[in-house]
């Protein structure tokens, strides 16, 4: 436009000088622009109203030009040598004389340039007309590799440089190609967006911009499409090729060309440029604050910010620095390429968001247009990936990484926004295939993986009651299968519907916190055994419902003052087996290892009963989170006298070998004894305390002290006694020096709050323990500590003068609860999980039956710190085949 204000010399000659002077001038012009911006949107309406007149004035007389110059014009003329195009070479000058311009040029050293000798200098007009028939001779491409001459033709000779000096002769300064030529024009085709971008200024957007938009993309493809046309049958094939006109000392081609003079297309040009400038730098912040308002980058925010005006100052400011990266590059055409992804993407996921929506018949989806069809936009996405890899592949690649890294970066940290993205109604639409598809029913044995709905117990504050049970769910994630956290709350839901808001929040943090992946839900039901049977029999969806489910133990139910709760625990295992699920009831849940903790040694499985592989399946997924990483497995197995325990630990041996599991197998055998002085006393025990309770009907906190008088009657401290908390076995000798040892390894925080329990009701309630002693005295009760494990038939004899005979069936039962607690302990004492099998509920709902259920797991799972009892789901889990 003004070459004589080139402040770095001749840029004709030297491109860094001209690159120099885009920086500086560059750099002026976008203040001036910012400037223009930060004033309003309507001043810049006002001026683009007038830059747009200038353009269309432009246009018409550039057509007017070409065909007042049909049969071309002498404005410019370019000197080639042979077929090569020559620099900036005066018509005068353009001769191959000696001691002339071009002479001095290839003939510095004394020897001429071969090339130099060999051809001819001619002048040519660069504006030839079209009835010149130049159009046939652009017709066919002519790409060049960097450094090659411009030269008609494509013969190695004219346009190979053969590591000679360029002289004056021009050259390509980049490589050329079809795709890459795209990706440098595609930028300026990009204003479609622009009446998107200002839609918040638009009185009726919906209506505007589709109008808008369509015609201004065939307006602008009528003129660019026409004016390539034209062009080839009008300029030289070499003056076309010449990107900076240096043939023809840096003037403006369109400019000579057009009518009435080349200033219409100087200022036209200059007023269209500053134009897509203004719409860029309005419609960017706008843009850019809109993302920051929507949350969905939470660095972003700062820029959300208005000024009085209305206008996105912040966003502005960002927006002249970015520019102001690209103006400080200066040769834009190695950022055109990259510019082009990032509007070839953002095309691309309009089309994309257009068509999904269409496909996954959102709701929502109403366009107005009604000549879409979603065809449509999926041809435009093919496009815009098939011109990213054409263009260029590699920046192809670059931008789709910023873009992934930007999608997770929203996914990770603006993942509470909800802003309707398409990638949700995709999972939306494939969650419901796959649950359409999934077999409603059990699925097969090599498909079987723990889906677990895990009951939760809430404290008054309506926050987990135990947290480690989380980190248990947690840590059996490699099973891969759905979690479900559920907890009660007892009462009316209108009533408590807030509170039970609440404690889903309180279950989420948690989970989140513990590293729990699932869903967490709360249940409001007036009696919490009906609740969690109505949750086992319907939580879950199709093939997604839970088979397994893990409850706590209830650890406080001996000294409950409802002598009925264990009622709900036992309710709701057999709720589960008549649902067919499996179960896991950890027991010594705080003594569990926390997510991130690490613990080593064993994890001891007996194998009573064969109940679908469930034992051994739990500790392999155990196994494959680093808290148990570092275990090993032992599998115990019982077998009687007259089994083959040979046998036996040859045949599990080959199934685990089969199953692909490591672990080491034990067969322990139990040989039948003699019922000793402490089975039948711990029988008797329970059974007068389930009597007592039943005959005296007294209040709560008198029964409370009659039962502690029972306890202490039986569990007093003695020297040649050990107290029913700890493992006994029928040698005393070996009590004396195991018994200690392992007893003191059961629940600590269950006989803590025994004491303290105990403690408190005698200090408070004086008077009534009183009252309660007197009455447990008038009950004869049977001698306990002064009798030795050998003298059975005093201690019956004792028994039976009391009143109380046990039934042979309870002394059974808890015979063989306590022999089997003997072995587990004796052989795993030191391990770090105990996995057993957990014997059947009663059927019968009698108090006293429930009673004696809880009492024989407590007695099976004495002396052990960390127990999880399993009861299989009646199918196998896990198979041989994979």
């Amino acid at each position: 436009m003004a070459p004589w204000l080139s402040i770095f010399g001749d840029f004709t000659k030297d491109a860094s000088a001209m690159y120099n002077n885009f920086r500086v001038y560059g750099t002026g012009l976008l203040c001036v622009m910012g400037l223009i911006v930060y004033v309003g949107v309507k001043f810049v309406n006002k001026f683009a109203t007038v830059a747009l007149a200038c353009v269309i004035f432009s246009i018409i007389a550039v057509y007017a030009g070409i065909f007042d110059n049909i049969d071309g014009n002498d404005k410019l003329f370019m000197c080639v040598l042979g077929k090569r195009l020559l620099k900036d070479v005066a018509v005068p000058n353009c001769t191959k004389d000696e001691g002339g311009v071009l002479w001095n040029y290839f003939c510095e050293s004394g020897e001429c340039d071969p090339y130099f000798k060999e051809q001819n200098v001619s002048l040519v007009r660069g504006i030839k007309g079209l009835k010149s028939g130049v159009f046939f001779d652009n017709l066919f491409p002519s790409f060049l590799e960097q450094g090659q001459y411009i030269a008609y033709g494509m013969d190695p000779d004219h346009i190979e440089p053969l590591d000679r000096p360029s002289y004056n002769q021009v050259y390509a300064d980049l490589t050329t190609a079809f795709t890459i030529l795209i990706g440098i024009f595609f930028p300026s085709v990009t204003g479609i967006m622009a009446g998107s971008n200002r839609s918040g200024d638009l009185a009726d957007a919906q209506k505007s911009i589709p109008i808008g938009t369509i015609g201004a993309i065939l307006t602008t493809s009528t003129v660019y499409l026409s004016c390539v046309l034209l062009f080839a049958g009008t300029v030289d094939n070499l003056l076309l090729r010449d990107k900076f006109g240096q043939s023809i000392g840096g003037k403006l081609v369109v400019a000579n060309m057009a009518w009435p003079n080349q200033w219409v297309i100087l200022i036209g040009s200059f007023l269209s440029t500053l134009g897509a400038g203004l719409q860029s730098l309005t419609g960017a912040p706008r843009l850019l604050q809109a993302i920051a308002k929507d949350g969905i980058i939470p660095f972003l925010e700062p820029f959300a910010v208005s000024s009085k005006r209305g206008e996105p100052t912040r966003a502005l400011v960002l927006t002249l620095l970015i520019c102001q990266c690209g103006i400080l590059l200066g040769n834009v055409d190695l950022l055109a390429p990259l510019l082009s992804m990032f509007f070839l993407m953002c095309y691309g996921f309009v089309n994309l968001a257009c068509a999904l929506q269409t496909l996954l018949r959102t709701p929502n989806w109403r366009p107005r247009f009604k000549y879409y069809h979603w065809c449509l936009s999926l041809i435009g996405l093919t496009l815009c990936i098939s011109i990213m890899f054409m263009t260029s592949w590699y920046f192809a690649l670059l931008a789709m990484g910023m873009a992934v890294l930007i999608y997770k970066y929203i996914e990770y940290r603006g993942a509470e926004k909800e802003w309707g993205d398409g990638i949700r109604g995709i999972a939306l639409s494939a969650a419901r295939y796959s649950l359409l598809r999934l077999e409603e029913g059990p699925p097969h044995t090599k498909n079987w993986r723990p889906q677990i709905l895990m009951l939760a117990k809430l404290n008054d504050d309506f926050t987990p009651k135990y947290r480690k049970l989380f980190a248990f769910v947690s840590q059996l994630k490699a099973g891969k299968g759905l979690a479900v956290v559920v907890s009660l709350i007892p009462g009316d839901f209108t009533k408590r519907a807030g509170e039970a808001a609440a404690a889903k929040q309180a279950l989420r943090k948690v989970m989140d916190d513990e590293k729990v992946k699932g869903f967490c839900d709360v249940l409001v039901a007036s009696n919490i055994a009906d609740g969690l049977s109505h949750a086992v029999q319907t939580i879950g969806l199709g093939g997604m419902k839970p088979n397994t489910v893990i409850i706590g133990w209830p650890y406080g139910w001996r000294q409950s003052e409802d002598d009925r709760t264990w009622h709900v625990f036992l309710q709701t295992v057999r709720h589960v087996s008549a649902a067919r699920m499996a179960l896991l009831v950890p027991k010594g849940i705080n003594f569990f290892p926390a997510v991130g903790d690490k613990i080593a040694g064993n994890i001891d499985i007996w194998w009573i009963v064969h109940d679908g592989g469930l034992l051994m399946l739990l500790p392999f997924l155990l196994k494959q989170h680093r808290s148990w990483k570092n275990c090993k497995m032992r599998i115990f197995t019982v077998a009687q006298m007259e089994d083959n325990s040979i046998q036996i630990k040859k045949d599990l041996k080959m199934f685990l070998y089969h199953l692909r599991i490591e672990a080491e197998v034990e067969v322990v055998e139990m040989m039948d004894s003699d019922i000793s002085a402490y089975t039948y006393e711990r029988t008797l025990m329970m059974e007068q305390r389930n009597q007592m309770l039943r005959k005296l009907r007294l209040n709560k906190r008198e029964k409370e002290n009659v039962v502690q008088a029972i306890v202490d009657h039986h569990h007093h401290n003695d020297n040649n006694t050990k107290t029913a908390s700890k493992v006994r076995f029928a040698d005393p000798s070996e009590n004396k020096e195991n018994g200690n040892e392992d007893g003191d390894r059961e629940e600590k925080h269950e006989t803590e709050s025994e004491k303290d329990k105990d403690t408190k009701e005698a200090t408070e309630n004086g008077k009534e323990g009183d009252s309660a002693e007197k009455v447990a005295n008038n009950v004869s009760l049977p001698p306990a500590g002064d009798k030795k494990a050998g003298g059975d038939g005093s201690k019956a004899a004792d028994d039976v003068k009391s009143g109380f005979r046990p039934d042979e069936g309870n002394v059974r039962r808890m015979h063989t609860a306590v022999k089997l607690n003997e072995v587990i302990v004796n052989k795993s004492h030191d391990a770090q999980l105990v996995i057993l099998n957990l014997p059947g509920p009663p059927k019968e709902t009698y108090l006293e039956r429930e009673s004696n259920y809880m009492e024989f797991l407590e007695v099976l799972t004495e002396g052990l710190e960390r127990v999880l009892m399993v009861r299989g789901g009646g199918r196998e889990v896990i198979t041989i085949y994979s």
